[in-house]
């Protein structure tokens, strides 16, 4: 009987991991089926340019069913992992949920957003995960500088011009950035707002941003945001949401239409609550051979995982889409050896650096001990991300889209109407009865 492989997570690692089988096994010698909530793996780095409009949300996300032929995609979340009897409980997003039986395991969950006991934090901020999340604050930047135009009540107008958001690392960085240059090409269409009305801060717990890159290059972009008008408060925690006012350990309160939560991940808590062996922080206890941990038949990698880094002894590699993707091609062929009874190989790999973009053509790079700064940080950024954006056919459809945007003005339309598109047909019920 062929091997059942259940991949659970369609990130990075489970697509990966399952591109890779497609290439090393046979059709018809094993039978995988990989889940994940949504049904397409998303390119994480380029959220922050779908949300400023640079790049089209759809090409940031790429299709499993599409890339997978042959292979069985469902949409929905496997809850619970019963590994004594190899099987798991599947919701999909329609119907009952089921089980589904398997002979060996990938735990490709990845992260989910890190929530804190925040007064209204869940009522008045957005995350920035996902690329609905994206979308959602591309429409409501616009939104809100429509509405900032559109009254004449000054508290009204400071508040929908007023921009937070929480968290120095990639995610929260250049998303403030990118959203900063959409507004900036969208005042060209409101007359009455002065790009000085503005108001962006960024909130850092720590002592400084970007952490994954060298501490003077931190330093260099928290200097070009200050330059651009950027309040960049550090070591600084945010306590309260409540009523959309920001309120931050320094004693800062800011009335904000805006509070983006952008303050990292969390392992998804599917492995713990399968009782499979975690570590303090919620992750897979994961061998350099990415087995789980003391398991047999189970696999497991990416941000849910801790998984050795055999060139820092004594550490475990960073949650980051370098990782991720790396470890996911050696899986596949770690899977194909354990098939077939040979030796696995350890993952060993240098992290190579990073990358950020700061929209306004100003990013920063970190590769080796290469630093870059401003254009040339840019350039390295949008160059080292399109190398690892899945497939040619979304790489073609992201540097058309730099293309368009480098020869014509963003479009700056609203389109919030999408989110709730129900929303006209229910009002025109409403006064439909009315009139009856």
């Amino acid at each position: 009987m062929n091997k059942r492989i259940l991949i659970i997570g369609g990130g990075y690692v489970g697509l990966y991991t399952a591109l890779g089988l497609r290439r090393l096994v046979r059709r018809g010698e094993v039978d995988v089926t990989i889940v994940d909530p949504r049904g397409y793996m998303t390119y994480q780095p380029f959220l922050a340019e779908a949300a400023g409009g640079a790049i089209e949300p759809r090409h940031v996300v790429a299709p499993l069913n599409r890339l997978l032929p042959g292979m069985r995609v469902l949409t929905g979340r496997v809850t619970n992992v019963d590994h004594d009897a190899r099987r798991a409980r599947f919701e999909p997003v329609r119907g009952p949920a089921y089980e589904l039986g398997y002979d060996i395991v990938v735990l490709a969950a990845g992260s989910i957003t890190r929530g804190m006991p925040i007064a209204g934090l869940a009522e008045h901020a957005v995350g920035f995960k996902t690329i609905g999340e994206a979308v959602h604050l591309r429409n409501h930047v616009l939104g809100q500088l429509a509405a900032a135009a559109s009254t004449d009540d000054p508290a009204i107008r400071r508040r929908a011009l007023t921009f937070v958001v929480v968290g120095g690392g990639f995610s929260g960085v250049e998303a403030l950035a990118e959203m900063q240059g959409l507004a900036d090409d969208a005042l060209r269409y409101h007359p009455r707002i002065e790009r000085a009305e503005l108001n962006w801060t960024l909130v850092e717990a720590k002592g400084a941003i970007l952490p994954e890159l060298a501490p003077e290059l931190g330093v260099w972009t928290i200097g070009a945001l200050r330059e651009r008008g950027v309040d960049v408060r550090l070591n600084a925690l945010l306590t309260s949401a409540a009523d959309g006012v920001a309120a931050l350990s320094d004693g800062t309160a800011v009335d904000t239409g805006t509070l983006v939560w952008a303050a990292g991940g969390r392992p998804s808590p599917l492995a713990a609550d399968s009782g499979l062996p975690v570590d303090a922080i919620g992750r897979v206890k994961a061998t350099a051979y990415l087995t789980v941990e003391g398991i047999p038949d189970a696999f497991a990698a990416g941000d849910g995982a801790a998984v050795p880094d055999l060139t820092r002894p004594g550490e475990f590699t960073a949650p980051n889409a370098q990782h991720a993707v790396r470890q996911a091609k050696l899986l596949g062929r770690n899977l194909v050896a354990y098939l077939k009874g040979r030796s696995l190989k350890e993952y060993r790999h240098a992290y190579l650096g990073s990358v950020a973009g700061l929209g306004h053509h100003q990013g920063v790079a970190q590769v080796y001990r290469i630093r870059l700064t401003g254009f040339l940080g840019w350039l390295a950024h949008r160059a080292y991300h399109l190398a690892w954006v899945p497939t040619f056919n979304h790489k073609a459809r992201v540097l058309a889209d730099w293309a368009l945007s480098g020869l014509f003005r963003r479009e700056a339309v609203q389109l919030g109407g999408l989110e709730h598109p129900e929303s006209d047909f229910q009002e025109a019920l409403r006064e439909h009865v009315k009139a009856a």
